[in-house]
This record gives C-alpha cells, sequence and structure tokens, in this order.
C-alpha cells in the first residue's frame, strides 16, 4: 500500500529553518475550514472546530485507505490564519477581538463528494454540532515569508517582528493574514518544544 506523507513532499512549505526568514511561493491547496471568532485559549468554539476538523480529516483518510486506490497518507497538521477586523498588521495583545479560520489541507485526491460522505459518517458516530460549519476549498497563498518558531505559542512575538522587519527591508508590504501552522500537539509537547511556522503574504510595494 502506498504511504504518502505530505509534509516531506512539500519540506520547503512544512519544514522552514528557525534561524532567517525566507521567501516561499505557496500554490493552492485543498482545505477543510471553519471560521470563527474569539481568544482560542478560552473559546469552545475554537476547541470544537478543531475536534470536527479532525473527525472529518481521519473519516476521509480511512475512507480512502480502504477503497480500491489503496493509499495510505498522514493526516495534516492543523494550521491558522489569523486576523482582527481593520487592522493591516496582526495584533497579538486583544486575544478576545482576533478573527481565525482554523483549517487543515488535504490531498489532492479527497474531493468534495468523499468530504460530503465523511461528515455524514462523523455526524452518525459522533454526533458533534459544528459539522455544517466546515467549508471544503480551496486556499492560494501566493508569495509568503516564513520562518520556525520553536517554542512557546506566547513567545513568538520576536519572530513575528523579524517577519515584518524583513518585509519592510526587502520593498514587500503585507498583502494576507497571519497564518500559522502547528506541526506538534500542544497536548503532547513541552511548550519549549513546541514547533509552529509563522507565515505571512506579501506583494511588493
Amino acid at each position: 500500500m502506498e504511504k504518502i506523507d505530505l509534509k516531506k513532499e512539500l519540506k520547503g512549505l512544512y519544514a522552514p529553518g528557525s534561524k532567517v526568514v525566507t521567501i516561499a511561493d505557496v500554490p493552492a491547496f485543498n482545505f477543510l475550514m471553519i471560521d470563527g471568532k474569539g481568544n482560542p485559549n478560552t473559546s469552545i468554539e475554537y476547541r470544537q472546530a478543531i475536534e470536527a476538523l479532525y473527525a472529518v480529516s481521519y473519516s476521509a483518510k480511512f475512507k480512502i485507505k480502504k477503497s480500491k486506490a489503496e493509499i495510505d497518507y498522514s493526516v495534516m497538521p492543523l494550521e491558522g490564519l489569523w486576523w482582527v477586523e481593520n487592522e493591516t498588521i496582526f495584533n497579538l495583545n486583544n486575544k478576545d477581538a482576533w478573527n481565525w479560520t482554523a483549517m487543515i489541507l488535504q490531498p489532492h485526491f479527497v474531493n468534495s463528494e468523499l468530504i460530503s460522505e465523511s461528515i455524514e459518517n462523523v455526524k452518525d458516530k459522533k454526533g458533534l454540532n459544528n459539522l455544517d460549519k466546515i467549508n471544503f476549498a480551496s486556499f492560494e497563498e501566493g508569495l509568503a515569508v516564513q520562518i520556525m518558531h520553536i517554542g512557546p505559542y506566547s513567545e513568538e512575538e520576536p519572530n513575528i517582528k523579524r517577519m515584518h522587519s524583513f518585509i519592510e527591508e526587502n520593498g514587500f508590504c503585507v498583502s494576507g493574514k497571519h497564518h500559522e501552522i502547528y506541526l506538534k500537539d500542544p497536548r503532547k509537547s513541552a511548550p519549549e518544544k513546541l514547533q509552529t511556522i509563522l507565515r505571512q503574504p506579501i506583494k511588493k510595494k
């Protein structure tokens, strides 16, 4: 049975260095997405969104694995787009004002029909009440800067500032939402060992 690990295939996008800010051109990928608002540390809505995204992602994975295609793959990590209304630069301080899109990338062979079947399967087995909020859609980020942050989420600010200094110094400007990719589960990893990709879409001034 073929085993696919998209993080390895997309190493340039899912394994950037932690020492310097780099530029990447991020093509379109299909994602499961749920939109919401509020502090992710205290929001029940955010926790429920993550639960729903993973449940449907794993349901789709097992349906593919059991199909005639005989393909197995690793479910991709949780990602998040973050922004505050009417602010170009992401405001780290007022978490209650944060808007977010929680999302998980899906392999190219996962289609809308499979996702619909997987949502119904999760409804029957787990009875989650927010599955109707899931959107399966293409998202293209384009040109972006990124860096790997190692450590607690609360200590991201210096690396975020490094990205924005790089953007300014190299003749770019911000063009999209602050993006984070969570490579390690905070429930299973010590805060100092967490790995988070910080990414910011850009455009030439």
